[in-house]
């Protein structure tokens, strides 16, 4: 898959730090929004997690962020509650879990001749996301963070799931989390959080957010009949 917005020339604003948020198997709007952001070789782009299930294309977007890591070295990718439970069913866990939340989507565009496959560098990418990632002044995590608990304490259950706890709690994280999960209409901005979830594939938008700037970009997303 060829990254037609790849530039190695230096930008007006240099090294962004850059986050994205849920994409769901969106992948026209992710290459859109890719195309708006214009990332150089400068900026990082922190992807957040949720790349399958209920959007038409779970598979293209694997290929495509593979890629993308390709042109773009400073990239990285978190793992969310998806690809979490895509794990658990490959490893024969919770397999009910997985098709109930939209596996069945992504399972469909990895069948071949009524078995299941998944490409060598598909399963790699997806067993080297990580579950949070730290700069200096930003916590980027899929969900967010259990109060009151060290960064290096929290479970993969509360990284990956999370919601009201961290939502309504005000508190001192040690820097500004950055966060999915939890679909919002608008991008949430708090002095220390930023909400990037908007429901791509609901029908509203998928979001991007240089973080240091709070400068956001935006695409419509891609609503299917049964997200």
């Amino acid at each position: 898959m060829k990254i037609p917005f790849f530039s190695g020339k230096k930008s007006s604003d240099a090294n962004r730090l850059i986050a994205v948020g849920d994409i769901h198997g969106c992948l026209a709007a992710l290459q859109h929004l890719m195309e708006k952001v214009k990332p150089t070789v400068e900026d990082q782009v922190v992807f957040l997690g949720d790349y399958i299930d209920r959007g038409p294309n779970s598979r293209g977007v694997i290929d495509f962020l593979i890629d993308f890591q390709k042109c773009f070295p400073k990239t990285v990718c978190l793992k969310g509650n998806h690809e979490a439970m895509l794990i658990d069913f490959l490893r024969g866990k919770n397999r009910d879990l997985f098709l109930l939340n939209g596996g069945i989507s992504t399972l469909r565009l990895y069948d071949t001749d009524g078995s299941l496959h998944l490409p060598p560098d598909h399963l790699e990418f997806l067993y080297k996301l990580l579950p949070f990632y730290r700069t200096e002044s930003f916590i980027f995590v899929h969900a967010g963070l259990r109060p009151g608990v060290p960064l290096e304490e929290q479970t993969e259950q509360d990284l990956l799931w999370i919601r009201g706890d961290f939502l309504y709690y005000d508190f001192d994280w040690g820097g500004t989390v950055v966060f999915g999960h939890t679909p919002l209409d608008s991008p949430l901005q708090e002095v220390n959080k930023i909400g990037l979830d908007t429901g791509a594939v609901y029908g509203r938008v998928l979001t991007a957010c240089d973080v240091r700037r709070r400068r956001f970009w935006s695409v419509r997303g891609e609503k299917t009949k049964k997200a």
